[in-house]
């Protein structure tokens, strides 16, 4: 808070920065008690990670984890670290994270049976301390992003939050359907992957469709196998790609040390396993 708001009483609402609205946003939101969010169980297959996350909005969600190691990131706070090292006589300062706003990628689109969905992923910076914590807690508010087992703003610091949302059909509404949080101890590598599969269309009882991962970002290529023996291989992106086509590709998102991928079963199957193949 600046010194010129600590001695000025007579402020407006006005005057009042976005930072200031959603630090009142988050004592407010301090004052409710957050229940554990309404997912049924979801299955998991090989290694066992934090078990609150990949929280999945459906009942018949599949998640699995495969291979071996934990989840992403390098270079926290934010998931915006280089991937490398230098040698410096002194460490710059880094700037400030943005804990007002999330980076949005676009990580699949497509039409099917005359229906446009669309699947996205909002990233949120770790904040480094309890008043940016506050902020961003208040902001998640306002984008409707407060994650399902947060109890205090406190628990944001030191994490980079992200939410994977899923549109269908023309009404314009985007369901959460993946949230967790990457922070520095997790790591991914080699054929590491973990994977949601999910009815493409939110409210529906099966089958499981739309598959929705990540992965470390040296994978090569992924390959869902369906129900019915066809497979749908996703290569990872090309410089020149367009993601508003209906190809499937691995990809990078804004704020994510690790890419995601999505692909889609045929009509009349279903999900039966994903890995990384290259």
């Amino acid at each position: 808070m600046s010194a010129d708001r600590e001695t000025n009483h007579g402020m407006t609402s006005h005057d009042m920065t976005h930072t200031d609205i959603a630090v009142l946003l988050a004592d407010a939101a301090d004052e409710v008690e957050i229940g554990i969010a309404p997912y049924d169980a979801v299955l998991r297959g090989g290694r066992r990670r934090k078990a609150r996350r990949w929280a999945v909005a459906t009942a018949t969600a599949v998640v699995l984890v495969g291979s071996a190691g934990t989840l992403a990131v390098a270079g926290m706070p934010g998931g915006h670290g280089d991937r490398g090292s230098s040698v410096a006589t002194s460490a710059p300062t880094a700037p400030a994270p943005d804990v007002r706003t999330p980076s949005r990628t676009l990580l699949a689109a497509g039409t099917d049976q005359g229906k446009d969905w669309r699947v996205s992923i909002d990233v949120w910076e770790a904040p480094r301390n309890e008043r940016e914590a506050r902020a961003e807690r208040g902001a998640m508010a306002e984008f409707g992003h407060i994650p399902s087992d947060l109890r205090d703003s406190s628990d944001l610091i030191g994490k980079s939050s992200y939410f994977v949302r899923r549109s269908f059909g023309d009404t314009g509404n985007e369901q959460v359907l993946i949230e967790d949080a990457f922070t520095a101890e997790d790591t991914m590598s080699g054929k590491d992957i973990e994977a949601a599969a999910v009815p493409l269309e939110p409210g529906a009882d099966g089958p499981e469709r739309l598959v929705v991962g990540q992965v470390a970002v040296t994978a090569r290529s992924v390959t869902c196998t369906w129900k019915d023996g066809s497979t749908t291989e996703v290569p990872v992106v090309s410089e020149a790609h367009d993601v508003n086509s209906d190809d499937f590709v691995i990809r990078p998102a804004d704020g994510s040390p690790v890419n995601w991928f999505v692909c889609l079963a045929p009509q009349g199957t279903a999900f039966q396993s994903v890995a990384v193949t290259k």
